[in-house]
C-alpha cells in the first residue's frame, strides 16, 4: 500500500510514534487499563502503529501501579490499617529506588466497609511501609501521598519508625489526630537512623499547610467524614501538636508546618518534612521516575488524560504535567478523559491541543463509568482518524477499519 506520498511501502522509521501517558480513569480504569484501551482503539485505524505506554500518576493512588508498569518489582507487606487491622499493602522497587504509595497503608479504600473514622484514622501503617523500603535497601524513597482516610499529621508514621507520643502520664496518645489533643510530650531520639541516610521526597499535588483555613482539616477532612466540629477538633490537636514538637527540635516544627505540602493527606506531609523529605509535585517526581524523558524523545504524539479534565487537572494532577513537559519539548498532545469541564482556550493554555470526552459519544454517565473500556476505544479511533494523518500516517493508513 503506497505511502501519503506515493511512494512505497511506509517503513518503521517514518511511521509516527505515539506515547500514551495517562493517568487513571477513577472508578472505571486503572492508568495500565486506559493505555492498554488506547492502544488497542488506535492500532484497529492504524494496525503498524508504533505505540509506547507509560501510564502515569501523580502520587496519589494508583502509583505504585505506575510504577510497576514502568518495570518496577512490586512488593508486598503487612502493616496497619487506618483503623488498626492488618492490611497487605504494596510497593514498589527498582535499583535502590522505592515508590511508596501512602493510600496502600492508609487509604480511604482501607476502611473497613468503607466506616469513616476521621478522628481516630491513623497513619501507622504508612510508617511500616517506609520502613519496609528501608529494609528492602531503598536508598531513595519516592513518597507518594493522597487518597488518605486520615488526618494525623504523620503522628502515626513517625511513631512506627520510632517516635514516641505521650499523655501527661507517660502513656502513648490515642491513635488519630483526635489523640494528639492530649499530646504532653514527644520523643523523636528512637527514630530509625537509617532516615538520616536515605533521599525522602515527598510526591504530591496538594500545597496546603498542615493548619488554619487552608490546613488539612478544614479544606480535606469533610472527605473524611469530619463534620465541622470534628474540623475544629483536629486543627486545634494539630496546632497543639505542632507547639509540642518545638520544644523538641526547635521552630522547624512551626516552619514546616507552614510549608506548601505539610497538609497533604492529612498532614502526613508535615510528618515527612520533619524527616528531611524534599518536597516535589507529585507527576514531576513520577515523570522522572518513571523515565518519561526518553519516551517523549522518541514520541511524534503525545495522549494523556485521566477520568475528569477540568479545573483541578490544572493544578498539578498528571494530565497537566505531561502536557507542560510534552509542549517544552515541542510534541502535540491531545487528552482522553471521561467527562470534560474546561474550554478549549484553557485547554490550549495548558499545552493540550484538544480533549476528547467519553461522554460525546456516550452521553450517560453512569454507562460511560460502566463502559469506560469499550468507548475509550472508539474513542482512540476517533483521535486516529483525526489527528495521525498529520503525523505521517497518511490518508490510506488513516482510512483503514
Amino acid at each position: 500500500m503506497a505511502d501519503a506520498a506515493g511512494s512505497g511501502t511506509r517503513t518503521a522509521r517514518s511511521a509516527p510514534r505515539v506515547l500514551v501517558a495517562a493517568d487513571k480513569f477513577k472508578g472505571s480504569l486503572t492508568a495500565v487499563e486506559v493505555a492498554g484501551r488506547v492502544t488497542a482503539g488506535l492500532r484497529r485505524v492504524v494496525p503498524d502503529l508504533v505505540v509506547e505506554a507509560l501510564p502515569v500518576a501523580d502520587g496519589g493512588d494508583g502509583t505504585v501501579a505506575a510504577a510497576v508498569a514502568a518495570g518496577f518489582e512490586r512488593r508486598e507487606v503487612r502493616v496497619t490499617g487506618p483503623v488498626g487491622e492488618p492490611v497487605t499493602a504494596a510497593y514498589a522497587l527498582r535499583d535502590g529506588t522505592a515508590v511508596v504509595e501512602m493510600a496502600e497503608a492508609s487509604g480511604l479504600q482501607r476502611l473497613p466497609q468503607g466506616v469513616l473514622a476521621p478522628l481516630t484514622a491513623s497513619t501507622y501503617g504508612s510508617g511500616e511501609l517506609l520502613r519496609a523500603a528501608m529494609d528492602a535497601g531503598a536508598r531513595t524513597i519516592v513518597f507518594g501521598v493522597g487518597g488518605s482516610a486520615t488526618t494525623d499529621g504523620g503522628a502515626g508514621m513517625l511513631s512506627a519508625l520510632g517516635a514516641r507520643f505521650l499523655t501527661a502520664g507517660g502513656e502513648p496518645v490515642g491513635p488519630g489526630g483526635g489523640g494528639l489533643a492530649v499530646l504532653a510530650s514527644a520523643d523523636l531520639s528512637g527514630l530509625d537512623p537509617r532516615l538520616g541516610s536515605v533521599e525522602l521526597v515527598l510526591a504530591s499535588d496538594v500545597d496546603n499547610p498542615l493548619t488554619g483555613p487552608k490546613g488539612a482539616p478544614a479544606v480535606y477532612g469533610p472527605q473524611k467524614g469530619a463534620s465541622p466540629r470534628d474540623v475544629e477538633v483536629l486543627d486545634a490537636a494539630l496546632a497543639h501538636f505542632v507547639k509540642v514538637l518545638e520544644a523538641v527540635v526547635g521552630p522547624r516544627a512551626a516552619d514546616h508546618a507552614a510549608s506548601p505540602g505539610a497538609g497533604a493527606a492529612g498532614g502526613i506531609g508535615f510528618g515527612a518534612l520533619l524527616l528531611g523529605a524534599a518536597f516535589r509535585p507529585g507527576i514531576a517526581v513520577m515523570l522522572d521516575v518513571l523515565g518519561f524523558a526518553p519516551a517523549l524523545e522518541r514520541a511524534d504524539l503525545v495522549i494523556t488524560g485521566e477520568g475528569s479534565l477540568d479545573e483541578q487537572t490544572l493544578h498539578g494532577k498528571a494530565p497537566a504535567g505531561v502536557a507542560a513537559v510534552a509542549r517544552a519539548a515541542g510534541k502535540e498532545v491531545v487528552a482522553v478523559c471521561g467527562r470534560l469541564a474546561l474550554p478549549p482556550d484553557v485547554l490550549g493554555r495548558a499545552g493540550i491541543r484538544r480533549a476528547y470526552a467519553l461522554t460525546d459519544l456516550e452521553p450517560d454517565v453512569a454507562r460511560c463509568i460502566a463502559d469506560a473500556g469499550p468507548i475509550l476505544e472508539r474513542t482512540a479511533e476517533r483521535i486516529a482518524l483525526d489527528v495521525l494523518g498529520r503525523h505521517g500516517a497518511g490518508p490510506a493508513a488513516a482510512g483503514r477499519s
